[in-house]
């Protein structure tokens, strides 16, 4: 009787704050059946990449390819992860999420993010199971101190507890400030983050063997996520997948 009654008076509670405060769209604001739900307007453009793409960086292509096949840039310049994937293409949403969580503060994004991010988690990933690793690229504590967490720590979070893969969101580090890369061009970008990253030694035996799931918000360049892969791999991980929200096509 008091479990009914207990209940009924959370119903209760939901159904007032959703008169006060309906839930929004992440895009755009407008109110919306429930919540993290994205109306009909964003959602029409947003673009998922779940089709048919290049086996290292996912970039989508066309039509369906062979299996391993790879993009041209991929051919040229082999990248150090084993594959890169993101849930979405850089848009006005995709890139209006991001920065809501990164600059707005609204640290609650990052569940939503994750939940679309867990559907693109290598089933390598999955099968390695207690031998995985959740990791966030790190931010240097300067910049933590200014914003009051990592946004890519939080988006690891959620994915770990989605998949339920081991999480270790300190085990790497960034031993140097890094100037934003948004204003620089790609080789800038490279010589920017190089020795940026670092595993302390004490802790390298943890890493040694595992499968990592590398997360980040967002993939430009690619420039931050190979500079942390290569720390990765030169510290004993089996591999590197790197999963984003959106990257830039």
């Amino acid at each position: 009787m008091m479990a009914g009654a207990i209940q009924l008076a959370k119903r209760a509670a939901l159904a007032t704050l959703d008169y006060a405060l309906p839930p929004r769209c992440p895009g755009c604001g407008e109110i919306v059946g429930q919540i993290d739900a994205f109306c009909g307007a964003c959602w029409g453009e947003m673009r998922f990449l779940h089709g048919p793409g290049c086996a290292s960086c996912g970039l989508p292509f066309d039509f369906e390819e062979a299996d391993g096949a790879q993009c041209g840039a991929c051919l040229v310049d082999p990248p150090p992860w084993t594959s890169a994937r993101a849930a979405l293409s850089y848009g006005p949403v995709s890139s209006h999420v991001a920065m809501r969580l990164k600059y707005g503060r609204r640290t609650g994004l990052a569940r939503l993010m994750a939940r679309h991010m867990a559907a693109r988690v290598p089933k390598e990933v999955l099968e390695a199971g207690k031998e995985a690793l959740v990791i966030p690229v790190p931010l240097h504590r300067w910049r933590i101190w200014g914003r009051g967490f990592n946004q890519s720590a939080l988006i690891a979070g959620q994915v770990a507890r989605l998949t339920g893969l081991p999480h270790d969101p300190h085990l790497l580090e960034r031993t140097r400030a890094t100037r934003p890369l948004r204003d620089l061009g790609p080789r800038q970008r490279e010589r920017e983050v190089r020795q940026a990253f670092a595993i302390a030694a004490a802790r390298r035996e943890e890493l040694r063997g595992k499968t990592v799931l590398l997360i980040d918000d967002i993939h430009t360049s690619g420039a931050t996520a190979r500079g942390c892969t290569r720390v990765l791999m030169a510290s004993g991980a089996r591999a590197v997948h790197v999963l984003c929200w959106a990257r830039v096509l």
